[in-house]
């Protein structure tokens, strides 16, 4: 197996709704926000090269919203998603697999694109199988009140009408050493990929967890659902990651990407955290 990391840019968002009940006074001294409260992203996916397969983890924003879409996120940074794979050394054409955690715009969003003529819209990879869950995808595509402005039926629908779309049965896996974690805090059915890597677990933590800075478990984003039930999943998998020594890989933290956490006096905390390459070799 070998994975990649893959930057797709950063984004904006307030830093408010990115850290719920704590404190400014608190979440501020991590990721300070600018003059307008918000707070810079990352969206990070992974790409793993095994057993034949070349399979992307999430896919970012993507490029295709207007300037008014774009101007409410602040989309900024050198890095997009099919630079980055390119960086590597692979085409879009060589994807075999792209796996969504969830639908939400910044995890989905570069998973479709324009056609060449601009006329419709097209999956990013054309060779590659989109996976979901059916849970989730009837969630998304009838989307509550609340949760309707990050489920853009533009990057979801032609995913579906393309014929690529797949849906992953829970307690099934279409990847040798990939397993999924599924927890409903954030939203319905968020799947987790759980990575195999010679014998160690790396955890793709994706919302459930959206940095390091918000391993302690109130911490935790005002965009979740269920908020309480985020804290019962985040505690399960944190207690896992320090019984088992799991690596945690973060899709939005702005720094760091890979943590391992242990348990303190205060509660669980990170124990080391840095670049994924600092905890695996390839």
């Amino acid at each position: 197996m070998k994975i990649n990391v893959i930057d797709t840019g950063f984004f904006k968002l307030d830093g408010g709704a990115m850290f719920g009940v704590v404190p400014k006074s608190l979440w501020n001294k991590h990721n300070p926000a600018d003059e307008k409260n918000l707070c810079s992203w990352a969206m990070r996916c992974l790409l793993i090269e095994h057993a034949g397969k070349l399979i992307l983890i999430d896919t970012g924003m993507g490029d295709k919203q207007d300037a008014k879409f774009f101007g409410h996120y602040d989309l900024h940074g050198d890095d997009t998603l099919l630079s980055s794979i390119e960086k590597k050394g692979y085409r879009p054409q060589d994807v075999t697999d792209v796996f969504l955690t969830h639908l939400h715009f910044d995890h989905v969003g570069g998973a479709v694109k324009f056609s060449s003529d601009g006329s419709r819209l097209l999956p990013t990879f054309p060779n590659a199988t989109y996976w979901s869950n059916e849970s989730h995808w009837e969630w998304a595509t009838n989307p509550n009140p609340r949760e309707k402005a990050s489920f853009l039926k533009e990057n979801i629908l032609p995913l579906q009408e393309s014929g690529q779309l797949q849906f992953i049965s829970k307690g099934t896996s279409p990847f040798p050493l990939v397993d999924f974690l599924y927890v409903d805090g954030h939203t319905e059915q968020m799947m987790l990929p759980v990575l195999d890597f010679n014998g160690q677990k790396i955890i793709y933590v994706a919302d459930l967890i959206p940095s390091s800075f918000h391993v302690p478990i109130p911490w935790i984003m005002s965009y979740d659902m269920r908020p309480l039930q985020t804290m019962d999943e985040k505690t399960l998998v944190l207690q896992n990651a320090v019984k088992e020594n799991h690596i945690l890989f973060f899709e939005h933290d702005p720094i760091y990407q890979a943590a391992m956490v242990e348990q303190t006096e205060k509660g669980i905390r990170i124990k080391e955290r840095g670049a994924l390459s600092d905890f695996i070799q390839n």
